[in-house]
């Protein structure tokens, strides 16, 4: 059984965390108990939990537009709030997992690798590859490159024209407690498909829409990522 604190306690995928069936141990602080911004309340949780194992889901992430309408906010949070959870694990040597996004890469062809050129495709992500900038120091550290999203499908069009790699938080929640003892970058996600095709499966009703290629939503047309490295982990983890 292992400790583990996971940041972001109140967030969307934590509560589907919550319902997860595991032998180890979960901490799930509100933002009173672990502030992210002030390194002094993450030393102390970390000084009381003692945990194995940090997984950092806190951050700012939705709406997409306020990474460009309030950039301190962005930066507080993403890239600074991301560094002081870093520093604190470093210095009691705590297993560090990171929730970055498919985001980083250029989002032009798709089927992206983990170490594929990154380019952040809007700010939002900009801000996400500036949390892993501090990651990439720690090396007893894994950064989750995810393509997820709730279910079932939140909106009531979706794009024919932008692929993806989606997959259900309930999904990657499966996953990420196989792959507790790994390191380095791992990409997570569905097979590439376009949103539309996806909504669909659970969706018939879903209405086609069409993204334009210069959108002001920042979206890229495909950020599909490949995900054959998380097949082979899987592959030797069931021998």
């Amino acid at each position: 059984m292992k400790k583990i604190i996971i940041t972001g306690g109140t967030g969307r995928f934590a509560s589907v965390l919550k319902k997860q069936k595991t032998k180890n141990k979960l901490f799930f602080p509100t933002k009173n108990q672990l502030d992210i911004t002030k390194f002094k309340t993450i030393r102390n949780y970390i000084k009381n939990k003692r945990p194995d194992i940090l997984i950092h889901l806190a951050g700012l992430s939705r709406p997409m537009n306020i990474h460009d309408t309030n950039i301190k906010k962005s930066i507080d949070l993403n890239i600074i709030g991301t560094a002081n959870i870093t520093k604190a694990c470093e210095e009691k040597n705590i297993k560090l997992i990171y929730f970055s996004t498919n985001y980083v890469y250029p989002g032009k062809k798709g089927n992206y690798k983990e170490y594929d050129n990154l380019l952040p495709v809007n700010s939002y992500a900009w801000s996400k590859l500036g949390g892993e900038s501090s990651i990439h120091l720690y090396k007893n550290s894994l950064i989750l490159r995810v393509c997820m999203t709730e279910k079932p499908f939140v909106h009531k069009a979706a794009f024919t024209n932008v692929k993806t790699s989606f997959t259900y938080h309930e999904n990657v929640a499966k996953i990420l407690f196989k792959i507790l003892n790994q390191k380095g970058i791992i990409n997570i996600g569905g097979p590439s498909m376009s949103i539309y095709n996806f909504a669909k499966r659970e969706n018939q009703n879903i209405i086609k829409k069409k993204l334009k290629k210069n959108n002001k939503l920042g979206m890229p047309l495909n950020s599909s990522i490949n995900i054959s490295k998380l097949k082979k982990i899987f592959k030797k983890i069931n021998g």
